[in-house]
């Protein structure tokens, strides 16, 4: 099959998709709309962060249906493609999986050397609690598709995962009182 109609088909895919959770998965799915007016102040309603996703996921379909139209090479799938592929979903997988159970292994952890009875659903709005898996998933994640990319791990990588967390979390929890980074809200 011709590059051109690959691309246009998953193009096409994308753009449904996205149409589809935006129309209707996340109105069903979110207890708010995009934007919440409570007492006469605008705030970001559940829905804000999924259709912006979705939104730029239909983008990305309309652009790769548009550039499918000025190509015609074919394309084909290879053993090096799919590799790659489970191992970026492998990175994926495992970084997720540190960013769920890091901090109430830790939580844990500290409450068996210290005999106290902890629990990571009480403590996960406090610091340094609160950025355990944040941190440690969000750096195996970033640093882990740099080491891909290099073909070879580095401390540089790990440092610019490293540096990536904390941005993230200086942009995304400090300038919010009432907001938990993932996964803490689902706990």
């Amino acid at each position: 099959m011709a590059r051109f109609r690959v691309d246009c088909v998953l193009g096409a895919l994308a753009c449904g998709l996205g149409l589809v959770a935006v129309l209707l998965w996340v109105p069903a799915d979110t207890g708010t709309g995009i934007v919440e007016k409570v007492r006469g102040s605008y705030l970001i309603g559940d829905a804000m962060a999924p259709t912006l996703a979705f939104s730029l996921l239909v983008l990305a379909g309309v652009i790769l249906m548009i550039e499918s139209s000025y190509k015609s090479s074919t394309a084909t799938l290879s053993w090096n493609n799919l590799s790659y592929l489970l191992i970026a979903l492998a990175i994926c997988a495992v970084s997720l999986l540190m960013m769920r159970w890091a901090g109430p292994l830790a939580t844990w952890l500290v409450g068996q050397l210290s005999g106290e009875d902890l629990s990571y659903r009480l403590l996960r709005d406090e610091v340094p609690w609160k950025y355990i898996g944040y941190l440690l998933g969000g750096t195996l994640m970033v640093s882990g598709f740099i080491f891909l990319m290099d073909k070879k791990a580095s401390v540089y990588a790990l440092g610019v995962g490293l540096l990536c967390s904390v941005a993230m979390i200086a942009f995304y929890d400090l300038p919010f009182d009432n907001l938990l980074l993932p996964p803490n809200g689902d706990l």
